[in-house]
C-alpha cells in the first residue's frame, strides 16, 4: 500500500497542540474526541499511513494527565445500534473500549448515558455497568436544543444533568460512534464546573472533515459518505471566514452548535475564547499528509465502498434508502463509478460464467483472483485459497487441503450440527488449512501468505453470510457486496 500520511509527525504535533490548549484554559480541559479512538479503520483507509490506533499512541504521551469519559446515547442502546466496522452493538463496544483503554494503562473515569428517558435497555445496561464497578451518570434531552440558548445554558438545561466527577486536568470525551452527545456532555460539564468554582475549557479533536483541505477534497467527501446516516454535511465555516478572511471546512452540526458554545463561555467567563467552530479544533491531521494524490485515490475507493455498504444495509433492513442515494450523489459529483474497483467486474464475470455466486480479490501487485461456488467450498473459501496460492507461487492445481481433512468437517456440519449445506465457509477452510500445514509444506506456505491479504480489495456478487463477512473483516480485506442474496428466502442468517 502506498503511503500518504506521516504517522510519527502526527503523534508528535498532535500531543504538543493538546498540551498548548490545556495551558490556554488554565489547566482543565474537556477534549471531545470525534470519530473513533481505537480501531479508526476509516482514517487508516483514507489516509494510508495513518494507523488505526494513531490517536491512542498520541494520547499515551499524556496518560498521566488524562482520564477518559465514555458517552453513549440511550436511544442507540434501545435500538441496538451496531458499529458497522466491528459488527457489535454500541453498548458492547462501550465495554470493549473500557477494557481496551485499561489494557494500555489509560484511566476510564465513568460512562455518561445521554438522552436519558428511562429506556428499558438503557436501564439494564446502566445496571450492568454498575455491577461491574463502572460509575455511570445520566444526561437528559434538553427542550429547544441547540437553538434555545437561554434555556440550554441554565439550571433547567445543562444544570439538570448529573455532574460527572473528574480528577485530572485533561478529560477525553469519547463514544462508540457518532451522534452520542459528546459535545453536549462537554458543555454541560464546563457549565457545572463553573458553578463549583472550577475554571474549565472545551476543545474538539475531530479528525474529519479536515479543516485545511478543500471542501470537495475526496478525503472530506469520504467523511460525508461515512456519516450519511447522520445527514452530516461539510460546509465552509462562515464564522471563521468572517473573523479571519480564511476559508476552512467544518460540518453542519458544529456550525449549528457554535452559538451555544459562545453563549456558554460568555455566561461563564464574560467572553468566548473562540471566534469560529474551526477555532475549537486541535486537529493536526491535515499537516501530516505527505502525498495528496495517494490520499485522494484512497478516499475515492472508500466512497465507493460506502455506497455498496449502504445499499446492502438497506436490503438487510439496517438503513434507509436515502443513505445510499446521498452517497450516489457524492460519487456523481466526483465522477466515480464501479471502474474504480476492478474486482467488481471480475467477480460479476465469474458469476455469469458459472451461474453461481462468485468473489474476486485484487492482490497487492494488482492481479485479480476469483473464487466460484463448488460442491466443497463456498466462493469466499475458494477465493481465499486461490489468493494464497497466487501469493505463494503455488501451482493452481495443487490441493492444499486433502479430502481426509475436508470430509470430517462436512460430516460434522451436516450430521451433528444440523447444517444442510456441506460447503466450507472461509473460517472453516482456514482451520482445515492450518491442520494440513502441519504435514504439507505447500499448505504451510499458503498459510504464511495470509498477512498479505490485509488492505486488499474484494467484491462478492451476493451478500456474504455473517461468518464469512467477519473472516474478511478480521483478515483486513476491504470487502464490498452486490445488494442481493444467493436465495430468494426472506430469512437470512
Amino acid at each position: 500500500m502506498k503511503i500518504g500520511f506521516d504517522h510519527n509527525r502526527y503523534t508528535r504535533m498532535q500531543s504538543e497542540r493538546i498540551i498548548q490548549r490545556i495551558d490556554e484554559f488554565g489547566g482543565k480541559l474537556y477534549l471531545e474526541l470525534g470519530g473513533k479512538l481505537f480501531d479508526d479503520f476509516h482514517a487508516s483507509r483514507v489516509l494510508p499511513g495513518f494507523q488505526p490506533d494513531s490517536k491512542v499512541q498520541m494520547l499515551l504521551k499524556l496518560k498521566d494527565r488524562e482520564e477518559i469519559l465514555i458517552v453513549i446515547n440511550a436511544d442507540d442502546i434501545e435500538k441496538s445500534k451496531v458499529r458497522g466496522d466491528l459488527g457489535i452493538t454500541y453498548d458492547l463496544d462501550t465495554l470493549r473500549l473500557i477494557d481496551a483503554f485499561r489494557g494500555i494503562g489509560l484511566y476510564v473515569g465513568s460512562v455518561v448515558l445521554t438522552r436519558w428517558a428511562n429506556q428499558p435497555a438503557a436501564i439494564a445496561f446502566e445496571q450492568r455497568l454498575n455491577a461491574l464497578d463502572v460509575r455511570t451518570y445520566r444526561h437528559y434531552p434538553i427542550v429547544g436544543y441547540p437553538t434555545d440558548i437561554e434555556h440550554i445554558v441554565s439550571d433547567e438545561g445543562f444544570g439538570r444533568n448529573d455532574y460527572v466527577e473528574t480528577t485530572r486536568p485533561l478529560v477525553l470525551v469519547t463514544a462508540p460512534g457518532p451522534g452520542s452527545g459528546k459535545m453536549a456532555t462537554c458543555l454541560s460539564q464546563v457549565y457545572q464546573e463553573n458553578h463549583r468554582g472550577i475554571k474549565a475549557g472545551y476543545a474538539k479533536f475531530e479528525t474529519f472533515p479536515i479543516w485545511n483541505l478543500p471542501l470537495k477534497h475526496p478525503v472530506n467527501v469520504a467523511y460525508e459518505a461515512a456519516t450519511a446516516d447522520l445527514s452530516d454535511v461539510n460546509m465552509i465555516d462562515p464564522y471563521h471566514l468572517e473573523a479571519y478572511g480564511e476559508t476552512t471546512v467544518n460540518y453542519n452540526r458544529d456550525i449549528e452548535i457554535f452559538p451555544v458554545l459562545n453563549a456558554l463561555f460568555e455566561r461563564v467567563w464574560g467572553k468566548s475564547p473562540y471566534k469560529s467552530p474551526t477555532d475549537m479544533g486541535v486537529n493536526m491531521v491535515g499537516m501530516c499528509i505527505t502525498d495528496d494524490q495517494v490520499c485522494r485515490k484512497a478516499a475515492e475507493m472508500e466512497i465507493l465502498r460506502r455506497y455498496y455498504a449502504a445499499r446492502c444495509s438497506f436490503l438487510q433492513g439496517h438503513a434507509a434508502r436515502e443513505e445510499a442515494e446521498k452517497i450516489r450523489i457524492l460519487m456523481k459529483n466526483l465522477n466515480l463509478d464501479d471502474s474504480l474497483r476492478p474486482v467488481i467486474a471480475a467477480a460479476r464475470e465469474r458469476a455469469a460464467a458459472t451461474e453461481n455466486p462468485a468473489l474476486a480479490i485484487e492482490l497487492p501487485e494488482g492481479d485479480i483472483v476469483t473464487g466460484k461456488t463448488t460442491d466443497l467450498l463456498g466462493p469466499s473459501a475458494a477465493v481465499i485459497l486461490n489468493a494464497l496460492k497466487r501469493l505463494g507461487n503455488i501451482p493452481k492445481g495443487t490441493h492444499l487441503i486433502p479430502p481426509e481433512v475436508i470430509e470430517p468437517v462436512q460430516e460434522l456440519k451436516c450430521k451433528y450440527l444440523g447444517n444442510h449445506n456441506p460447503r466450507l465457509h472461509s473460517d472453516e477452510v482456514l482451520v482445515a488449512l492450518s491442520v494440513s500445514a502441519a504435514s504439507d509444506p505447500n499448505a504451510a506456505k499458503a498459510l504464511s501468505m495470509l498477512p498479505l491479504l490485509k488492505n486488499c480489495e474484494a467484491h462478492s456478487t451476493v451478500i456474504l453470510p455473517a461468518v464469512d463477512d467477519n473472516t474478511f473483516r478480521r483478515l483486513g480485506l476491504n470487502l464490498t457486496c452486490d445488494p442481493s442474496y444467493q436465495s430468494h428466502k426472506l430469512y437470512h442468517k
